[in-house]
């Protein structure tokens, strides 16, 4: 497949939808659904590149920290976890218990234990990331054919040599697949967290917008935000196909 093919097939929804709002708001007076056209020069003079800097790029390294950390965090447990019956029958029913909790419920106590800080916000995101990460591994590594392990045993493999080299590997088409999942709640979870007493980030714009009434300024802070998760999601698949470059299409679930 072409690199030309691909972007049309990435690109042609996303098109087809804004030139269908283009379209349908050009004549729109409502106050709440201001034109395309008012918000993408709105756009431009406010995002190019003074709220960039202020509050795109602190959103951003806020919510990857969070996210790096879920994942190493989700990764390692999930392979102790998923290798070791007996504990994961012991912890289990606390993992479903809390992830079953909302990360957004868990911010007013954050806020009092972390305070309005970046810690919170990081904090806030690895509780909501880290369990599609941790469930997807732990599945994933109990998953692993017998076959293998008897292979482990029989070379005497280290420990270290077992999870990073044989189960590690084996495990990560899965271990991705929860990364995408934590990606998609990590850009959800950063907008809700710096609702709650930020003085900078994407989620602090979009409050402050609504609450003086500069609805134009709001959807061009929604529509950034839009624009960005698409991006990393399409970044995201282009590292995840660079991953399992050499893993068999059967075990990616391809035809």
């Amino acid at each position: 497949m072409t690199i030309i093919r691909r972007a049309v097939i990435a690109l042609w929804l996303p098109i087809l939808l804004v030139l269908l709002w283009w379209f349908a708001s050009a004549s729109s007076t409502s106050l709440f659904f201001p034109p395309l056209a008012d918000i993408v020069s709105a756009t431009n003079a406010l995002w190019i590149w003074d709220h960039t800097i202020v509050d795109l790029l602190p959103s951003l390294r806020n919510m990857l920290l969070g996210l790096g950390i879920a994942t190493a965090l989700g990764v390692a447990l999930g392979l102790v976890l998923g290798s070791f019956p007996r504990l994961l029958a012991t912890f289990d029913p606390g993992i479903e218990l809390f992830r079953a909790l909302p990360a957004v419920a868990i911010l007013p106590v954050a806020i009092l234990v972390l305070g309005l800080g970046d810690s919170m916000r990081v904090f806030v995101i690895v509780l909501g990331a880290v369990w599609p990460v941790l469930i997807n591994t732990t599945a994933a590594v109990r998953g692993i054919d017998p076959t293998t392990r008897d292979v482990e045993a029989a070379f005497r493999l280290s420990a270290a040599s077992r999870f990073l080299r044989v189960r590690l590997p084996a495990a990560l088409p899965q271990i991705l697949a929860g990364v995408r999942v934590a990606l998609y709640i990590s850009v959800a979870l950063i907008v809700v967290s710096e609702m709650q007493g930020a003085g900078v980030g994407i989620g602090h714009f979009l409050l402050a917008s609504q609450r003086n009434w500069a609805i134009t300024d709001m959807w061009t802070g929604m529509v950034v935000l839009g624009f960005v998760g698409y991006g990393l999601s399409i970044l995201f698949r282009f590292a995840e196909r660079a991953l399992l470059r050499a893993y068999p299409p059967q075990r990616l679930g391809k035809d």
